[in-house]
């Protein structure tokens, strides 16, 4: 597979090239040890807290016969200063531009994971850590979660693909989801939270062809024009639709998936105190088992980590219906191939 040089969203990468991705990654779900990363090494920059993600990462390098180095820059390891052209007077020791050079001829592979400051969207939407990492990097460089979440994309596609081509034997993997009702919705939670995995899920959905429908309380709570154009444009390259809602009983209504994340909203950025009224009144958004008998026996899904009786309640979480165990398991496999595909051919 001739992969793009970096892993830094789903949209860089063609629709033959995600399926190829998929296919590796169901492969190593089979196969769980292997040499593909034999002699390499990956490091990891988080710059925020992780569970998942590590343990996924650490332990995919490790049966594929490879290394990972963890590293927190401001913890374990230097604050490191972004800001072209910048006189580094402050807390930051080193800049950007030495740090990604030296980790580049020390590994192979650079992991990157890092939210919005929560300041200033428009200085967050450019991703501004992630994009300097792959400026400066001598070697491939992974989105670990910054404005998107391009791994948990495939961990939710494939954990699809595994439930659809159950129900459905002898199905084309890389066509079985295509034309299925997609509910993207929002949840309440006390906090106003990234909106990387909304993001994600509405990029790779319409890129696998579903009839996507975004349900979120209000208008407010459409996500950023970059990606909802993408999801047209993905729309119209697959087959599939988008359609806004902020109707649940018509969003829910013949539904094979509903896939929920709660996110803050945009114009409320950086200043959350004035939405939290609208977060407030917006409680009953919660997955439950009313919502659920609505869909067409649909299944569902989360990102993890997920509050009980927030989001959605127990009988729905704890439902053959759930998948989002089977999911998240799934970002080993999916992170595997990643990481072998980016290497392949490169020494």
């Amino acid at each position: 597979m001739n992969a793009p040089r970096h892993f830094l969203n789903t949209q860089d990468w063609s629709r033959d090239g995600l399926d190829a991705l998929l296919a590796e990654a169901a492969r190593y779900k089979r196969e769980v040890l292997g040499d593909d990363l034999r002699g390499r090494s990956i490091a990891l920059l988080f710059f925020n807290p992780s569970m998942r993600t590590r343990t996924s990462f650490e332990l995919g390098a490790f049966q594929l016969g490879g290394h990972a180095i963890v590293l927190q820059p401001g913890k374990d390891a230097w604050p490191i200063e972004f800001a072209p052209g910048v006189v580094m007077d402050g807390d930051a020791e080193e800049h950007i531009a030495e740090v990604a050079q030296v980790l580049g001829r020390y590994v192979d592979l650079i992991g990157v994971r890092a939210f919005p400051k929560f300041v200033d969207w428009q200085a967050d939407r450019e991703d501004p850590v992630l994009t300097a990492f792959a400026r400066h990097s001598p070697v491939p460089v992974i989105n670990m979660e910054t404005i998107t979440h391009p791994c948990q994309e495939l961990a939710h596609a494939l954990a699809l693909r595994e439930h659809f081509l159950a129900a459905e034997p002898g199905s084309d993997p890389a066509q079985v989801l295509r034309g299925k009702k997609y509910v993207l919705t929002w949840t309440y939670h006390p906090k106003p939270l990234n909106t990387a995995v909304a993001n994600s899920a509405l990029t790779i959905a319409t890129r696998m062809g579903m009839d996507v429908t975004l349900l979120c309380p209000t208008p407010e709570y459409v996500l950023d024009e970059r990606y909802m154009q993408w999801a047209r444009d993905n729309a119209a390259a697959s087959g599939g639709s988008l359609t806004v809602s902020h109707d649940i009983e018509a969003a829910y209504a013949g539904a094979d998936v509903v896939y929920a994340k709660s996110w803050g909203a945009l114009p409320y950025f950086g200043k959350w105190e004035p939405e939290k009224p609208i977060r407030e009144r917006h409680r009953h958004f919660i997955v439950d088992e009313a919502k659920m008998a609505l869909t067409n026996n649909a299944v569902f899904s989360h990102c993890l980590p997920l509050r009980r009786n927030v989001k959605a309640t127990d009988a729905v979480m704890d439902s053959p219906a759930c998948i989002a165990v089977n999911e998240a398991e799934n970002r080993l496999h999916v992170q595997k191939a990643v990481m072998a595909a980016l290497l392949a051919g490169r020494r």
